[in-house]
């Protein structure tokens, strides 16, 4: 009986077959003896025939002389490629509420700490100094999370959208648009505070909160018991510029968690998982030192340290929903946001919080000392995520 074309095992070849063969090549698919391999190697690893595997059998160059193959090849670059398996819905949803419950903590360990009533006024007094201390070393986790973290993030993601999308810019576009970032915050603080100053004189209250100052008067801060009523203290930093922060961390902390939210990779996810649970506790505790000395309300405080906790899982669950369709101007959208936060933050940093923590000649060399350990400190981190 002849055996057909799409036999499993090979016929014995001739001299004179293999002559023919090298003669005449034939593809691969009519080929008996490369079409019966390819059948075997492809039930073989990969439990069912699949179209799309490419087995090179015998040639003329690797027949023997009685046409027995003597190397089977095996070319991933000929198989269709398969898309990755995606990350476990359960390990997206362990990263949301971990994140969650650690930075809701972190938030608010600083106002139960700081806040609580003092026994008398030298207490309030050596509390507010370990205040303004603690605040030198988050200005330095602050200066080392823009320089160290929003920048690289932000300059990487916009290069890698322009690159999908195969555009080449002569313009420095990235850095106009941290500019335009740095602008929106400048623009925004003058008009606020131009008008303010044409609607006629506002409650002591209400100017200190928004300005920051008190033109040779003394400061009385209303948060309770355990705050100290200073003198002549150093002008206390814009509720607006707070507002800020605020506002330029959590849309950062959204990215951040999109990042998460779009792995396919399980271990990748999980790395990603780790390191912010250990950059998102720190950031937290110093936003809330940062508010805290804004002479902002504990109610307030709070209130923004939840606002804060709730963006990175935020940004996990719209990564996990859009992690189909994700795509290059997606990509090129979200750049642009990310580095609007970026130059928002680098006024903040630079106009804000190093001035207003370096503005006091009391305890210099010790603040600037927890200034570098701060910096030190996230430094540190980000070098352990790479």
């Amino acid at each position: 009986m002849e055996r057909s074309s799409t036999q499993t095992y090979p016929v014995q070849a001739t001299h004179e077959d293999t002559h023919d063969i090298s003669a005449q090549p034939q593809p691969f698919w009519l080929h008996p003896l490369r079409s019966g391999v390819g059948d075997l190697a492809s039930t073989f690893l990969r439990g069912t025939p699949a179209p799309g595997l490419r087995v090179t059998g015998a040639t003329s160059s690797t027949m023997g002389p009685w046409g027995e193959p003597e190397l089977l090849v095996w070319r991933p670059e000929a198989v269709a490629s398969e898309p990755p398996v995606p990350v476990g819905l359960e390990v997206k949803l362990g990263a949301l509420v971990l994140l969650l419950v650690l930075t809701l903590l972190c938030s608010l360990v600083p106002i139960c700490v700081l806040r609580r009533p003092g026994a008398n006024h030298e207490a309030s007094a050596s509390r507010q100094k370990a205040l303004s201390l603690v605040s030198c070393f988050a200005g330095g986790v602050f200066l080392a999370t823009c320089l160290l973290d929003l920048l690289p993030d932000y300059l990487a993601a916009i290069d890698e959208a322009l690159a999908a999308l195969h555009v080449t810019l002569q313009f420095p576009l990235q850095e106009f648009i941290l500019a335009m970032g740095f602008f929106l915050v400048l623009v925004m603080e003058q008009i606020t505070l131009a008008y303010k100053e044409q609607s006629g004189p506002s409650p002591l209250e209400e100017t200190r909160a928004l300005l920051g100052t008190v033109n040779g008067g003394p400061q009385h801060w209303h948060d309770g018991p355990g705050i100290p009523q200073a003198s002549g203290a150093p002008a206390s930093p814009s509720a607006l510029r707070a507002c800020v922060l605020v506002f330029s961390l959590a849309l950062h902390s959204v990215f951040e968690g999109l990042a998460v939210g779009l792995q396919r990779d399980r271990a990748r996810a999980m790395e990603l998982c780790l390191a912010l649970l250990l950059h998102k506790g720190i950031l937290a505790v110093s936003l809330s030192l940062r508010l805290l000395q804004s002479h902002l309300r504990a109610q307030v405080v709070a209130g923004c340290g939840i606002l804060f906790s709730c963006m990175t899982p935020l940004g996990i669950g719209l990564g996990a929903a859009l992690a189909e369709s994700a795509g290059p101007l997606h990509q090129l959208a979200q750049s642009v946001l990310e580095g609007m936060a970026a130059g928002t933050f680098l006024y903040i940093t630079f106009l804000e919080i190093l001035p207003q923590e370096l503005a006091s000649s009391e305890q210099r060399i010790l603040k600037v000392i927890l200034l570098l350990a701060g910096f030190a400190l996230l430094t540190g981190l980000l070098f352990i995520q790479i």
